[in-house]
């Protein structure tokens, strides 16, 4: 995976989107980044990245989707 990724999962329908960030996530390598784009705030996600360790930063965009940026420490 590049430093920084995109993945656009709005429009999919769960778990699809928890798994798709899961699969970038554990691709990550330290400092790199993946910005997930979605329909609404992922809180079962937050409860998995706080747990694993991994810094994320929750953005609503003006159209209403949800931006997380999602690092590794």
């Amino acid at each position: 995976m590049s430093p920084h990724h995109i993945i656009d999962a709005r429009g999919l329908e769960p778990p699809e989107p928890f798994e798709k960030a899961m699969e970038a996530v554990a691709d990550l390598l330290p400092g790199e980044s993946v910005t997930l784009v979605l329909d609404r705030m992922p809180h079962p996600l937050f409860r998995v990245l706080e747990r694993d360790g991994y810094r994320y930063s929750p953005l609503i965009r003006d159209d209403g989707s949800v931006e997380i940026l999602i690092e590794c420490p």
